[in-house]
């Protein structure tokens, strides 16, 4: 007599499947509306299932086939949503052999050729055992686009004894044109209170004594997912031959524990990049993923963020009582700025620690980047402290400043327009009109210098503005010093293109010395002026002193400020004729 082998095992996850709706969990909505539409005959033509991973799409999809096809233990059953299970219909479909129920793998089969031989042929024939042929299609997005329109027509108008369940997690990927002949259900993730019973009562079914702890990080890492947590407790029960507690699912799943995360996060606020290194490398060594570190740290940033603003959300089951407490405190302390910086910082370094070729070193700098910007001071800070700053001693160049703190000189703005005022016009001699009616339009040498310019003229410009030290003028005379630089035909070239533009002889001499400062040194004094002044402004100071290696860019007038709005204006759209209007 032979001896028996003992039966294959079985996964948890296929063990604990779900085969009546009652079993589903966490779907109550989806559950009522088909309990709904059996016990009033109102069954769908096609249904679409949607949800992620492992929610019980395809379990639903076999329990709405075995539904519509249940006939009883005695034979004489209808349609039901309490299947019996000790059909004949029921077992095949549940083991996944009934002739009439036919599984399709859309990732597998996404040809038209293979739609219409398995769908679009077969359709039209009638049961072979079965009250209904049921086509089941899993990941149903993945058909091609030509697939998808040769089952349209056949969608819109099946026989009567055929049913179409489709189920995908890409709900956007589906054409519309399918969804609109579809009833759609989308399964909820699986809230952790609903995984945690669920758990506990297949661990207690399995005989596996495993912790509460335990069970909460398995919810957790599961995000949902009933399938995945199933898995993992699978694996939990198989890692640790007694109790199973929360280390060994830590050291499984290769987390960190979370008090510890949270204590690296303390470090991190108070800017201790050494303690902060050294409890990442300790975590490390125990065996937690770097990539898993900065992950859990992203997710109490959020979760402390979350918290500061309801704070019923600390109330989570999957959460310790202690962590609840360090949380909440945090969330009471921490200003919303830090914490979405520290979860800006943390996005990128998860990026940079997947793609880096030594995941540990990423984090190592993600780390050391964090405890930097922990003691760099808010704007407000840095803004109360600035303004705190005494003033500069009297004495030094204190025009800028002066007119900042004095409400009679009209403010710093004013300070720095007063300082624009002086020009290359007020050092020159006051010009008597030439009786010369069309020299008599540049009254003033700026006046012929925007000439040049609206000529376009570049290089000429450039050469007036640096080289020509004005001596005198008048219209249609010109005697200027030139300078070091100074081309030595400018002032022939000069006096013939305003010639050539004007229609005037133009006489412009060269003198050795003399002369008023070029324009463009003049430009470059103003500058420096500006400059001098908002250095000694007691807020550029107190910048500067703060930030060694800053540098003024550039400064803007108010007049400039002014002029730059009313050009960004939008101008001012008169009314349209009417030509229907009275009048």
């Amino acid at each position: 007599m032979t001896e028996q082998s003992p039966p294959a095992y079985r996964v948890l996850a296929r063990k604990y499947r779900p085969e009546t709706f009652a079993d589903l969990v966490g779907q109550e909505a989806m559950v009522r509306t088909l309990k709904n539409a059996f016990a009033a005959d109102r069954i769908a033509q096609a249904f679409m299932m949607t949800g992620i991973r492992g929610t019980g799409k395809t379990t639903t999809a076999r329990i709405i086939a075995k539904g519509m096809n249940c006939i009883g233990p005695d034979g004489t059953g209808g349609p039901t949503v309490e299947p019996c299970g000790e059909c004949e219909h029921c077992t095949a479909i549940m083991e996944g052999r009934h002739v009439d129920v036919m599984e399709m793998d859309a990732a597998s089969n996404t040809q038209v050729a293979t739609v219409r031989e398995t769908i679009i042929d077969t359709v039209a024939y009638a049961p072979a055992s079965a009250r209904y042929k049921v086509f089941i299609i899993d990941e149903v997005h993945m058909l091609s686009n030509s697939s998808f329109n040769a089952l349209l027509k056949t969608l819109e108008e099946p026989p009567a004894h055929v049913k179409f369940i489709f189920a995908t997690t890409e709900i956007r990927k589906v054409p519309v044109t399918v969804l609109s002949r579809c009833q759609r259900f989308d399964l909820r993730r699986i809230e952790p209170e609903d995984m945690l019973a669920m758990l506990r009562r297949i661990a207690a079914s399995e005989g596996a004594a495993i912790s509460d702890d335990a069970l909460a990080l398995i919810t957790r890492a599961a995000e949902g997912s009933a399938r995945d947590a199933t898995s993992l407790l699978d694996q939990a029960i198989g890692h640790n031959a007694g109790e199973t507690g929360a280390e060994q699912v830590r050291a499984m799943l290769g987390l960190a524990d979370r008090g510890r995360v949270l204590d690296l996060m303390d470090m991190i606020l108070r800017g201790d990049a050494a303690a902060a290194l050294s409890e990442l490398g300790a975590q490390y060594a125990a065996g937690a993923d770097p990539l898993a570190v900065l992950r859990d740290l992203a997710e109490i940033t959020h979760w402390i963020s979350v918290v500061s603003i309801t704070p019923d959300a600390a109330d989570d089951p999957t959460i310790s009582p202690d962590e609840r407490a360090r949380g909440s405190a945090m969330a009471a302390q921490l200003p919303m700025r830090v914490l979405s910086r520290m979860w800006q910082m943390l996005l990128k370094a998860l990026e940079e620690v997947a793609a880096a070729p030594n995941a540990m070193m990423a984090a190592e700098m993600a780390i050391i980047r964090l405890t930097h910007v922990a003691d760099l001071p808010s704007p407000e800070e840095l803004i109360r402290k600035l303004q705190d700053t005494p003033p500069p001693a009297p004495g030094g160049k204190g025009g800028l400043a002066q007119s900042a703190s004095s409400p009679a000189a009209g403010g710093g703005a004013s300070a720095v327009a007063s300082a624009r005022t002086g020009g290359q016009g007020a050092a020159q001699p006051a010009l008597a009109d030439s009786p010369d009616t069309a020299l008599s339009r540049f009254p003033t040498f700026e006046h012929v210098v925007e000439l040049i310019r609206a000529n376009r003229d570049v290089k000429l410009l450039v050469e007036v503005e640096t080289g020509v030290q004005l001596v005198s003028y008048q219209p249609g005379r010109i005697e200027f010093a030139p300078a070091d630089d100074a081309p030595t035909d400018l002032a022939q070239r000069l006096g013939a293109r305003l010639q050539g533009w004007t229609g005037n002889r133009w006489a412009v001499s060269v003198v050795a010395e003399g002369g008023a400062p070029s324009i463009a040194a003049l430009r470059d004094a103003e500058d420096k002026a500006l400059k001098d002044a908002a250095h000694a402004h007691p807020l550029v100071q107190a910048v500067l002193a703060r930030f060694p290696k800053a540098q003024i860019a550039g400064i803007r007038t108010p007049e400039q400020i002014a002029a730059s709005a009313v050009a960004d204006a939008l101008p001012e759209v008169e009314d349209e004729w009417d030509p229907f209007e009275d009048g």
